[in-house]
């Protein structure tokens, strides 16, 4: 916040004026003052927050003066309310208090008992337990409360400090103290932290964590007699919060409630401000959701910074180690987040990964579903990277920013004219979508089922699939590349998606299955394809011929699948069944069709068929006349000398 403006208020009397002329001479002034003194403006010195100038504006309790006096009390962000006598006290909680709420405004008020050097025998300790905690404990807009004298330029600077403390670190959002505790809201974002700082995961802080953490937030070491003190005042109140593995999450919820009920919220604020929190007690807007934009044609992938940061992530919390994350294993890495994304939840995680014989997701699975939500969504991703902590380092606040390090952007995929695009270059990409299409009992559940490593369900068991339905897993190429292949089934939604150019612009292969078995199925592809030809023919396509282990049928088709790929320019049919242990090669060809899309298109208007071909041929026709030319003329040059 840039300023802070206290309107000082009280009947007339306190001394108001007063304390804001010692403030600025630093000496009390025994000549009569003005009434009510000019707004005053104090630039960002020392002693005050940083970069916050401070706004102070005297008002007066007359009646003739009270629609100034409301005008200041609605423009200003906290109030110091002054009272010197027990009429003025009592004045606070029957008119002051009750006046502010009626304005409407909700700004924090600091509770000031002036001239303490008329009654320099009654001990602060009595004064705060007499006058301050009864109308705190009824009127929660007061801050903090204090004692001063101007005459004895006692706590001047301080009251005025309180006040810019409420304002840049209010106690409010943190504190109830009424029920003297935390907020629930401070104690989630703590818990956090926590969590962040707990570098093991063992569920302490070890010294050396407790050493990272303070380095980190105040940028100076804690000695060891400070931390033996902060251990001592835990184990006080929670003796199980503090064992020789350091201290519990407990304690150190505590020792910040502590730091509340001393007056140094300013501490709290400082931690959560150094994990990016705002005011409000929310992640900042900035840190979540940086700035990060995808250019059309192109995707967003995770960087190897941020597949190393998921697999860390993995291995650090399969306690059991073995392979898999159970569900508790599961709840406690996503503890600091909102919980499962919510497209994960759509998409019936884990069962759209790839998960191990008791259910629980791999490694592979885990990598390949943050690959997934990345390529579908990476605003998501950099969100769940910084609730995670990715590059979140143990002594140093990290920038808003540093998330975006764990994603890359792809190359722009090339899109060429409809009789160009045969001839389109690979595309260097590492995630690739293919939705696929077909009637009804086709098979594409089974393949689905298939791709992750898992039986599909008896054919007397079908039922039609209504809600869109992904699968997603790695494929090793030849040569040893791998790539994340995500298969969509689109059910119902089938229409809408197939209508919007957005969503049929992530997809990088049409995969059309028709049951070889059933002489009507192949008709609902011819069908499809009439139907949204404008839309389906900038995709490359393949088509499957599922149930190969049955008898093959001719298809109820004007056009035969063969011959329909033939006209189209596109590979032949590809005979596959869920029964055979090499429907794997399906997804690897798949992949391969993808990174080099060029055949797999259908043919353009006007493109006759071995247009490609021929374009093969004359390419290779140049590069031999090429190198036969290059070699006479070496031939010649070695002839002439």
């Amino acid at each position: 916040m840039a300023t802070v403006r206290i309107c000082v208020c009280g009947d007339e009397g306190t001394g108001k004026s007063s304390l804001i002329t010692s403030l600025v001479k630093d000496i009390f002034v025994t000549n009569k003052i003005q009434p009510t003194l000019p707004q005053i403006t104090i630039p960002p010195s020392i002693g005050t927050p940083e970069n916050v100038t401070t706004t102070i504006v005297d008002t007066s309790a007359l009646p003739h003066e009270r629609l100034n006096l409301n005008k200041e009390i609605k423009k200003s962000n906290v109030i110091l309310l002054v009272y010197s006598d027990h009429y003025s006290y009592e004045r606070v909680a029957l008119f002051w208090l009750p006046h502010f709420r009626s304005l409407g405004v909700n700004v924090p008020v600091v509770l000031c008992a002036s001239k303490s050097d008329q009654s320099a025998n009654t001990p602060t300790d009595q004064v705060v337990e007499d006058e301050m905690l009864p109308v705190m404990s009824e009127f929660k807009e007061i801050d903090s409360c204090i004692r001063t004298s101007a005459r004895e330029h006692h706590n001047i600077n301080e009251v005025f400090f309180l006040c810019q403390k409420a304002v840049t670190d209010p106690i409010a959002p943190l504190f109830d103290s009424k029920d003297s505790s935390l907020k629930p809201a401070c104690v989630s974002a703590l818990q956090r932290i926590f969590y962040l700082c707990d570098r093991d995961q063992d569920g302490y802080l070890s010294n050396k964590e407790i050493h990272d953490f303070q380095i980190k937030c105040f940028g100076k070491p804690l000695s060891d007699p400070d931390l033996s003190n902060i251990k001592s005042s835990i184990q006080r109140h929670l003796p199980d919060s503090v064992t020789d593995r350091g201290i519990h999450q407990s304690g150190f919820v505590f020792l910040n409630k502590l730091f509340a009920e001393k007056g140094r919220h300013e501490t709290i604020w400082l931690i959560l401000r150094t994990f990016h929190y705002t005011d409000s007690l929310s992640l900042q807007s900035s840190f979540l959701s940086p700035k990060f934009e995808v250019p059309i044609n192109s995707s967003a992938e995770l960087s190897p910074a941020g597949y190393r940061f998921f697999v860390d992530l993995f291995l650090l919390h399969d306690k059991d180690n073995d392979g898999g994350l159970s569900p508790s294993e599961l709840s406690a890495l996503f503890a600091p987040t909102p919980g499962l994304p919510s497209q994960w939840q759509e998409n019936d995680f884990p069962s759209c990964t790839v998960r191990n014989d008791a259910g629980y997701v791999t490694l592979q699975g885990w990598l390949a579903q943050w690959s997934m939500t990345t390529f579908t969504s990476h605003r998501t991703t950099l969100a769940y990277l910084a609730y995670l902590g990715f590059d979140s380092s143990p002594t140093t606040p990290s920038p808003t920013t540093s998330t975006l390090k764990a994603l890359t952007i792809t190359k722009p995929r090339k899109r060429l004219p409809r009789s160009h695009r045969r001839r389109a270059p690979p595309v260097s990409r590492n995630v690739l979508q293919a939705f696929i299409l077909g009637a009804p009992h086709s098979g594409k559940s089974s393949l689905l089922s298939t791709f992750l490593s898992r039986p599909s369900p008896p054919s007397q068991t079908y039922s039609p699939s209504l809600q869109p339905r992904t699968a997603v897993n790695t494929v090793e190429l030849l040569g040893g590349k791998q790539v994340t292949l995500i298969l969509s089934e689109l059910g119902d939604h089938e229409p809408s998606i197939l209508e919007n150019a957005s969503r049929l612009s992530q997809c990088d292969i049409l995969l059309y299955t028709y049951d070889s078995s059933d002489a009507s199925s192949f008709q609902y592809i011819v069908t499809l394809r009439e139907k949204y030809a404008h839309h389906l023919e900038d995709l490359p396509l393949l088509f499957v011929a599922t149930k190969a282990d049955r008898d093959r049928v001719r298809q109820d088709c004007e056009v035969q699948p063969e011959e329909y790929a033939s006209q189209l320019g596109v590979q032949k049919p590809v005979h596959v069944s869920v029964a055979w242990g090499s429907v794997s090669e399906l997804f690897v060809q798949v992949a391969e069709v993808g990174l080099n899309p060029g055949s797999a298109y259908p043919k353009g208007e006007g493109e006759e068929e071995g247009d490609g071909e021929r374009w093969m041929a004359w390419w290779v026709a140049a590069g031999a006349v090429c190198v036969v030319g290059a070699a006479v003329v070496g031939i010649w040059r070695r002839m002439s000398t």
